[in-house]
């Protein structure tokens, strides 16, 4: 790494602050949040406990949390246009459409009616001929006649007239147009008894439409007969749900009351969803209620449970290192007949996450198992395995679940074997984590047919000037070449829009993707309901192909699914010796393995800039893309990334974007803090975030450009949805790549700093990287001892119980 301030200073001419300025502020995250912005504050000493604790300040990075990464930053109302009527009602056509966010929790609720089907025909009695239908069933019923006597029907010997075959219908293609996630309306009627009731316990009426909202019908009864129903409503702490029990219940009112401990459960299970927990074990769940004043807290689990609104489960202890079950002997005795008990741990988890993980296990189950075996093809998949990509290729043809690991490069093996498959006469799908990753893969998938075709019948014609150029490869929705039935725009989508059904191959009569191979990029971003969706939505016989860099953050939602079926070794892992070339390429590996090298910066692609306070960070940060990266490396501003730890604190992106509107965006803000020119982050669903820019403002609401995209954000929904964007923590950046990026790591984020978060926001710059250094050896002790900080989930002994561990 270059550190030589004379480099630094070359680059960066302007000093900051003197010494002894001010001081750094209270912390990068606000409510000293995780270093990966978990959202999990201290809470009892084992770590799933402290997942559980409070989470719900919302100043931290969110990203880790799977709540919405544009956190509300006050009450003020949202942007008005000029002359606009102020009723905030969207435009008639935009309305109209399927939000992405209604489309998800459409496709999550077929989900879990397709598993609770399944359960039920399990547990079912089965009635011989029960399911059959059309011929099987007439010769049935014929037989059946014979046996007692009867006359068997004409009709069972009389061959129809074949129907004529239909062909599946089209799926309905929705427009590029992206609709914001504007919650269902609730009755008025609904919404004053509910701020009837939140008004006489001393809560803000303003929360009278989310509660109306989430507790559904009869919410002001509900909040009446039970206080502590105000802990569904996200942000709402347990101290501010007493106060209100206190205010409405009186003398009723006390820490053993039944309905607080279920409640408080519940709202402790939600927070440790948020830090990434799909479950936490007994103990941890004890500690954190006992933390809460609850007095009971196995009464108030139970409470829970009695209710259904949370699961109990008993997972056998098989990791490596746990002890083995004792063997039994004749020595034993009497009472001990048979084998020995097996260890086991006890998890309790909210139901919905139990069902993702039990239905994610099931799905990669069939996956593995549902493979043709000597289909003919097997010679084919091996004459087309050359290169970097023979070992994926080979993989993918004989499995029907890889793995494959590798960084930023590594990317031309998922291409190759896409590529190849479609060479095949496969029908190929690949999604990535954010449209900026769809484009680079769209562009990468184009340029290895084109090679392809190139190396197959000399030079290829579709590489003349005009075609692939980088305006093309530069388009929202990359490259419109392809080869096949579909294009690679079709062919490559986003994880959220091929699961929302506005992107990719479309499904089939049964709701299976059109798909035979389906390649996820990104993979260590997906969480266990996504990649539940992913599983339970493949044909039979498909193959499944999880790519990503392991040494990169989480994912926003619950769940560690590439983690966990990396450990587990429940079908072939494939890694890429492509290394990532250039000094960021080197910097960022050998962080990955631990270590913090110098590395050779010729054309000063890795830049230190050492500060002494937040208000010097600040000041540097500023000038470093106003100034000195367009002047000096040749990159603009707008194709500039900031990077911090947190949303609050002294250095957060609150801090840093309104330094930088000053000096990119000037203007009033009289969009609701915004302007047109606007750099933003906008989040549609929680834990996704959509870099764009401010087109305008109307009646309408605010109008975006996000990867090319229209997006109209109505008033009301812009504070809890739309940020500024020239700076963004490390998961909101996760999954795109900026030509230079500048980290800024104030003092007061030593605390807050993680092997992988280092690691994702050094990697998301391509040729240029500054650090904003305020750390000293913060840095290189975080990159040495801090990894990340663990997740309980239950889906390696699920994957146990239903796939051997491949050898």
């Amino acid at each position: 790494m270059t550190t030589d301030p004379a480099a630094a200073e070359e680059t960066e001419p302007v000093t900051g602050p003197e010494p002894g300025g001010p001081g750094a502020g209270p912390g990068a995250d606000d409510d000293g949040g995780s270093a990966d912005g978990s959202r999990a504050p201290a809470g009892p000493d084992d770590e799933a406990a402290a997942g559980a604790t409070d989470a719900t300040d919302t100043d931290t990075d969110s990203g880790e949390g799977g709540a919405s990464e544009s956190e509300p930053e006050s009450e003020s109302e949202g942007p008005a246009a000029d002359g606009a009527s102020g009723d905030g009602t969207a435009a008639a056509d935009t309305t109209a459409q399927l939000s992405e966010a209604e489309a998800e929790l459409a496709a999550q609720r077929e989900l879990r009616e397709r598993i609770e089907r399944r359960k039920a025909e399990k547990a079912g009695p089965v009635q011989a001929g029960a399911r059959l239908s059309g011929k099987a069933a007439d010769l049935l019923a014929a037989v059946r006649a014979v046996e007692s006597g009867g006359k068997p029907p004409a009709s069972v010997f009389t061959e129809p007239e074949p129907a004529p075959r239909r062909s599946a219908p089209e799926p309905v293609r929705q427009p590029q147009v992206m609709p914001s996630a504007t919650p269902a309306p609730v009755a008025s009627e609904a919404v004053d008894t509910v701020r009837a009731v939140l008004v006489e316990g001393g809560a803000p009426e303003a929360l009278a439409a989310q509660v109306a909202a989430v507790l559904g019908e009869g919410a002001d009864a509900q909040l009446r007969e039970n206080p502590w129903q105000l802990l569904r409503v996200a942000g709402v702490r347990p101290e501010q749900a007493d106060g209100f029990a206190r205010a409405l219940l009186g003398a009723e009112c006390g820490p053993d009351d039944e309905r607080r401990g279920g409640a408080v459960t519940v709202w402790l299970l939600e927070q440790a969803a948020l830090a990434g927990h799909t479950a936490l074990e007994a103990p941890a769940l004890h500690a954190a209620l006992a933390q809460r004043s609850v007095p009971d807290p196995d009464a108030a689990v139970q409470s829970a449970l009695a209710e259904g609104d949370a699961l109990v489960f008993q997972d056998a202890l098989d990791e490596p290192g746990a002890p083995p079950a004792p063997a039994s002997s004749e020595d034993d005795g009497e009472g001990e007949e048979g084998e020995a008990e097996r260890p086991v741990r006890v998890l309790i988890g909210l139901e919905r996450y139990a069902l993702a993980e039990e239905s994610l296990a099931d799905g990669l189950a069939r996956v593995v198992n549902s493979l043709p075996k000597g289909d003919g093809s097997a010679a084919d998949w091996e004459s087309a395995a050359t290169g970097s990509a023979a070992e994926l290729i080979r993989a993918v043809a004989g499995h029907g679940l890889v793995l494959h690991t590798g960084g930023e490069a590594s990317r031309a093996e998922p291409a190759a074997l896409a590529a190849t498959a479609r060479s095949l006469g496969l029908r190929v799908c690949a999604a990535a984590h954010t449209p900026d990753g769809r484009r680079r893969f769209a562009a990468l998938l184009a340029s290895t047919e084109r090679a392809g075709r190139g190396a197959a019948s000399g030079p290829d014609p579709l590489s003349a000037p005009g075609f692939g150029t980088e305006d093309e490869t530069d388009a929202p929705d990359g490259p419109r070449h392809g080869t096949g039935e579909a294009g690679t725009d079709e062919t490559v989508t986003t994880v959220a829009g091929l699961l929302a059904g506005t992107e990719g191959p479309g499904r089939d009569t049964d709701g299976m993707l059109r798909t035979d191979l389906l390649v996820v990029l990104d993979a260590p971003q997906l969480d266990v309901e996504s990649a539940a969706m992913l599983a339970e939505s493949l044909p039979d016989g498909a193959r499944l192909v999880l790519s990503g860099d392991p040494g990169m953050l989480w994912s926003a939602g619950p769940g560690r699914v590439f983690a966990d079926l990396l450990a587990a070794r429940a079908c072939p892992q494939v890694a890429s010796r492509t290394p990532d070339p250039g000094p960021i390429g080197e910097l960022v590996s050998g962080i990955g393995i631990g270590e913090l090298n110098q590395v050779a910066a010729p054309g000063k692609e890795v830049v230190i800039v050492p500060v002494r306070d937040a208000g010097e960070a600040v000041h540097r940060t500023v000038q470093l893309i106003a100034d000195s990266v367009p002047r000096a490396i040749g990159i603009p501003a707008e194709q500039t990334q900031v990077i911090t730890p947190g949303h609050g604190g002294a250095v957060g992106t609150r801090a840093l974007n309104t330094a930088l509107k000053e000096r990119l965006n000037p203007g009033p803000g009289r969009f609701g803090g915004f302007d047109p020119g606007d750099r933003i982050a906008y989040s549609p669903t929680p834990g996704r975030t959509v870099p764009g820019q401010v087109v305008k403002a109307d009646a309408d609401g605010l109008h975006l450009e996000c990867a090319g995209a229209a997006v109209v954000v109505p008033k009301e929904r812009v504070e809890q949805t739309v940020r500024h964007g020239w700076a963004l923590t490390a998961h909101q950046a996760v999954g795109a790549r900026w030509p230079a990026a500048v980290v800024v790591l104030p003092g007061d984020a030593a605390q807050a700093l993680t092997r992988p978060w280092i690691y994702t926001a050094f990697g998301r710059a391509e040729q240029h990287l500054s650090v904003v250094h305020g750390v000293d050896q913060a840095l290189p002790r975080a990159v040495a001892e801090v990894a990340a900080k663990p997740r309980t989930t239950r889906l390696p002994a699920l994957l146990r119980a239903q796939v051997p561990a491949a050898g």
